[in-house]
């Protein structure tokens, strides 16, 4: 029985993925895997096909069109697929000080990867919005893809401002320990409306070998704990059937 949801994780990143799906499905926790760039994507759909408790996101990152590793034709593949997809994630624009080169690059691709998205609808996105959450609105707003489909944005720490902004835009929100852990991340917990939550861990942070089990379900369970001291039991049952239903489980 599915107990908890992380909504924004990286089995990708996992050379272990069915192992870890599988101890994950066996503590009661469904994951929806957001990948960083559309190459392998059809072969990690298949090599998860088996674990019931898993959806695969179809992604390109900012940071690979930002340092380059992801070029037009990729961003032209990403978008020809997603007609074919329920799943879009990880996706978006970072303006941070570490990421923010190429931000016309970082534009266009987003732009063409909701524009796709609003075309087809009925998709589920995971957006990544760094310093760049206006923007990110703005392009989901200009193309028509917040009308269609339904956008979380994962790891939110844009300004009050921004926030308010998403939530009348109607975005869902994954929260995990890193947000919840900060003063600022709490408030912004206690502003979204309440069915409008969902849980993350979005781990494992970069690519591993081998991907620790145990750590990864502590992680779940550290950031459930803290959604449940900080909203209460019923805001952490509420984002596990929100979830259950955005992923069609």
């Amino acid at each position: 029985m599915i107990c908890l949801v992380d909504m924004h994780c990286h089995l990708d990143f996992a050379g272990n993925a069915v192992k870890a799906a599988r101890a994950a499905e066996a503590a009661g926790v469904a994951m929806y895997s957001c990948m960083v760039h559309p190459a392998g994507y059809d072969e990690q759909v298949e090599r998860l096909a088996e674990c019931e408790n898993v959806r695969v996101g179809l992604g390109l990152h900012p940071w690979w069109v930002a340092d380059g590793r992801a070029d037009d034709a990729d961003v032209a593949g990403m978008v020809s697929r997603i007609p074919d997809v329920r799943y879009v994630g990880e996706v978006g624009l970072d303006f941070g000080k570490r990421h923010g080169q190429r931000i016309d690059a970082q534009e266009a691709a987003f732009t063409a990867v909701a524009r796709a998205c609003a075309e087809s609808g009925g998709k589920l996105l995971s957006i990544h919005a760094v310093k760049s959450a206006d923007a990110v609105l703005g392009i989901l707003e200009q193309t028509g893809c917040l009308e269609a489909n339904d956008c979380i944005l994962h790891w939110f720490s844009g300004t009050s401002q921004e926030l308010t902004r998403a939530v009348r835009a109607g975005c869902w929100f994954s929260l995990g320990a890193p947000m919840l852990s900060t003063k600022r991340g709490r408030a912004y917990a206690k502003a979204i409306p309440a069915d409008r939550l969902l849980l993350e861990t979005d781990w494992p942070g970069d690519p591993v070998a081998e991907m620790d089990i145990e750590d990864y379900l502590a992680k779940v369970e550290e950031s459930a704990g803290l959604m449940r001291d900080i909203l209460g039991e019923d805001a952490l049952a509420r984002a596990a059937e929100s979830s259950l239903r955005l992923l069609d489980m």
